[in-house]
C-alpha cells in the first residue's frame, strides 16, 4: 500500500497553548478531526478503549478522528494543541491505509514548528477547553471557513508545518490492513474508493479471481473480519462524518451510502456507535449557549 502526498488534505481548525490546573477532565470525547498535542509541563492521561496513555513533556501525541476517549488531569498541565481536519477528497485519506502511533518523542525543531503555527494563526486558539464548546457542527463549519479565508501564504506555511509534524508519526506507521495478499489489498482499496456505492461480495470475489467462499475465507484470514463486516464498519465511519459535517437529512445519509433499508441503517449505526444517527447528529449539531463563533 502507498499514500501519495497529494492525498493529504490537512486543514488546521484550532491551535494554541493550554495551561491547566487539574481542570482538564472531559469524558467520552469523539470528534470528526484529528488531535496533535505537544506537552510542555506536567502530566495528564488520555483514556482510550485499548488502555491509558500518559501525556508527559517533550513528546508528541496523536489522537485519530472519531476515537472515543477521556481526559484525566489532577495536577498542573500545559500543552500545545492542534486540531486537524482531513478534508474529504477522492480516494483514500491519511488513516485509511495507515495506523499511526499515539505517542513519539518530539524532535529538536518540533516545539519551534508548533510555536510558529500558533504565531501565524493567532485567531485559531480555543476560548474554552470544554469539547462541547467547539466540537459541534456550527463551530466546525465556522473554523473551516476561517481556515479558507486566511492569507494564502499562511495556509501554505500551516499545511507545511502540519505535514512535517505528521511525518514523524508516518515514519513509525504500520499498514492498517495487515494483508500480505495482493488480491485482498486490491479488494480493500476498491471498497474504500467506492464506499458510497453498493458493494457486492460476488463482484469483489470475481475481481480477486476467487470463488465467493474462498474470497470470504481468505479475507477473514487476512483481516480478522468478513468482507461484509469490513464494508459495514467503513460505511458507518463515513456516516459519522456526513452526519457531523453535512446538513442532509439522516435518511439521505443512509441513501448516500447505498442503504436501501433506512431502518436497517438506523439499527446498524446504533449497534456500532451506541446511539441512533439522529441522536449522534444532535450531539454535534448544536452550538452550546454562551459559545462565541
Amino acid at each position: 500500500m502507498s499514500l501519495l502526498v497529494e492525498q493529504l488534505h490537512p486543514l488546521v481548525l484550532n491551535v494554541g497553548l493550554a495551561v491547566h490546573n487539574a481542570d482538564w477532565n472531559w469524558k467520552n470525547v469523539s470528534s470528526p478531526f484529528m488531535r496533535l498535542y505537544y506537552v510542555t509541563e506536567g502530566t495528564a492521561q488520555v483514556v482510550l478503549p485499548e488502555g491509558v496513555e500518559l501525556l508527559s513533556p517533550d513528546n508528541l501525541y496523536f489522537i485519530p478522528a472519531f476515537t472515543k476517549h477521556s481526559y484525566v488531569c489532577d495536577t498542573h498541565f500545559s500543552h500545545y494543541y492542534i486540531h486537524i481536519y482531513e478534508e474529504p477528497g477522492q480516494g483514500e485519506g491519511l488513516l485509511d491505509e495507515w495506523e499511526l502511533p499515539m505517542s513519539i518523542p518530539a524532535g529538536d525543531l518540533d516545539l519551534l514548528l508548533v510555536r510558529r503555527l500558533c504565531t501565524i494563526n493567532p485567531h485559531m486558539s480555543l476560548a474554552k477547553s470544554d469539547p462541547a464548546t467547539y466540537d459541534n457542527n456550527p463551530t466546525l463549519k465556522h473554523n473551516l471557513l476561517v481556515n479558507k479565508q486566511r492569507m494564502f501564504c499562511d495556509k501554505v506555511e500551516s499545511r507545511g508545518i502540519v505535514l512535517q509534524l505528521l511525518s514523524h508519526f508516518l515514519k513509525r506507521a504500520v499498514p492498517r490492513a495487515n494483508s500480505h495478499d495482493p488480491r485482498i489489498e486490491t479488494a480493500i482499496s476498491h471498497i474504500r474508493k467506492h464506499i458510497c456505492e453498493p458493494l457486492d461480495i460476488d463482484t469483489l470475489a470475481a475481481g480477486a479471481c476467487l470463488s465467493k467462499d474462498h474470497f470470504i475465507r481468505l479475507f477473514k484470514q487476512e483481516m480478522g473480519e468478513t468482507p461484509l463486516q469490513y464494508i459495514l464498519l467503513r460505511k458507518m465511519e463515513k456516516a459519522q462524518l456526513l452526519l457531523v459535517t453535512d446538513n442532509m437529512p439522516v435518511k439521505s445519509v443512509a441513501y448516500a451510502l447505498a442503504f436501501e433499508d433506512y431502518s436497517y441503517f438506523n439499527r446498524l449505526f446504533k449497534k456500532i456507535t451506541g446511539v441512533t444517527p439522529k441522536d449522534y447528529r444532535t450531539m454535534h449539531f448544536s452550538s452550546p449557549a454562551g459559545t462565541t463563533l
